[in-house]
């Protein structure tokens, strides 16, 4: 829930790993705010910034092995262009995460999909320092989804495909519905949400929240 150093005192880290035994008992699940990025093919990346070109992390993220790179893409849309994050590591094929906002602003109609579920989406011109890439399809704004461990699922009573909710409090109270629940060895406990929704309820990364079963 925080990123952890070799300055992170003790009491504070005894804290944490205290309040992360209780979170399952008391159904409290932290939040990852996702913002618009890409997930690239090998393919894409080589002509994107050149043969070879090997992605470098400027920061880990909280799903295991994955992490930001300092390399940006541009979406070309029928009205603008935005920048994209590159998020490495590569994958099998060229993924573009947006929101809904984003899509409205670039005139392309992304659907909400499951990460992975690309067949049927829209594609766009990705521009990058060394060459563009016309994609075919892979344009979507991503589904809410909570990530756990088949361990920390257990813990939750939780499987994999499940749905739930959860209950934001504050000035912008209200239930977030339709989470789709990823469990297995490849994820840690991470409710991923996007900018839309964390400004619509008011929401700030890491903030725990209350998950409604």
């Amino acid at each position: 829930m925080k990123n952890i150093t070799a300055d992170t005192p003790l009491a504070s880290l005894i804290a944490d790993s205290v309040v992360a035994k209780l979170m399952p008992a008391i159904g409290l699940v932290p939040v990852g705010i996702s913002a618009r990025h890409v997930h690239l093919s090998p393919d894409d990346l080589n002509v994107l910034f050149g043969e070879n070109y090997r992605l470098k992390s400027i920061k880990m993220l909280s799903q295991p092995g994955q992490f930001a790179s300092d390399a940006f893409v541009e979406l070309v849309g029928s009205t603008i262009s935005i920048k994209l994050r590159v998020i490495g590591p590569t994958r099998k094929q060229t993924q573009v995460e947006i929101s809904r906002s984003d899509a409205n602003r670039i005139g392309i109609d992304a659907p909400v999909r499951h990460s992975g579920v690309l067949d049927g989406t829209p594609g766009g011109l990705l521009r990058g320092p060394q060459g563009s890439v016309q994609l075919k399809q892979g344009v979507i704004v991503a589904d809410r989804h909570l990530h756990l461990t088949v361990e920390e699922a257990l813990a939750y009573r939780l499987r994999d495909g499940d749905k739930v909710r959860v209950y934001v409090d504050g000035d912008k109270a209200g239930i977030m519905e339709n989470i789709t629940v990823r469990a297995g060895d490849s994820h840690a406990l991470d409710l991923h949400i996007d900018t839309d929704d964390a400004n619509a309820f008011g929401l700030e990364q890491g903030k725990l929240i209350k998950l409604l079963f």
